[in-house]
């Protein structure tokens, strides 16, 4: 019959993802022609445990390069978007999310535009992003304990070297490679 031990150590307990794609607004000073180019950078953010409901909270800046005045001149209108998601986390063996756990959130998919139009003078955007978070608690783990004593093979002098193989030794050329 074996015997077990329980070990504690931390293993990620619950992990999700999910992808969103939101529409954002950028009215610029001057009004745009045409867009010319859009891009997301400086993705920040962070999780936090609310009653079993990661809550991140993250902000981006999008940057909007556009042509104005019969597109003849280009301007840069830049601006720092600020969102929230709710992401419910399913945890594996019946664990519960308390404060002592570790939040991991990691951005699977960075922000990016997936569609850009201007109407009436302002810049109407979609971003797409794909966050992840993991959950990282106390676990237990059961592994089997052998009971042997000793699991080295005990090797006598006798069987460890013959004359015949000292006297093999002893005949051994030391100049073989000249």
């Amino acid at each position: 019959m074996s015997n077990y031990k329980e070990i504690v150590t931390k293993a990620i307990i619950g992990k999700t993802k999910k992808t969103s794609t939101n529409e954002f607004m950028i009215t610029p000073e001057l009004k745009p022609d045409t867009i010319l180019g859009c891009w997301v950078i400086n993705h920040r953010f962070n999780g936090k445990n609310n009653g079993g409901i990661v809550n991140i909270d993250g902000s981006f800046d999008v940057n909007v390069w556009y042509s104005y005045d019969n597109d003849t001149k280009t301007a840069v209108s830049t601006q720092v978007f600020n969102y929230q998601d709710k992401m419910p986390v399913h945890l594996k063996d019946n664990s519960t999310l308390t404060n002592n756990e570790e939040i991991i959130v990691r951005s699977l998919k960075q922000p990016t535009v997936t569609n850009v139009s201007i109407q009436d003078g302002v810049v109407k955007l979609n971003v797409e992003k794909e966050l992840g978070v993991e959950i990282v608690g106390d676990t237990k783990i059961k592994v089997s304990i052998e009971e042997e004593e000793d699991d080295y093979e005990v090797v006598t002098e006798e069987e460890s070297m013959t004359e015949e193989d000292e006297q093999q030794i002893d005949e051994i050329d030391e100049d073989y490679l000249k």
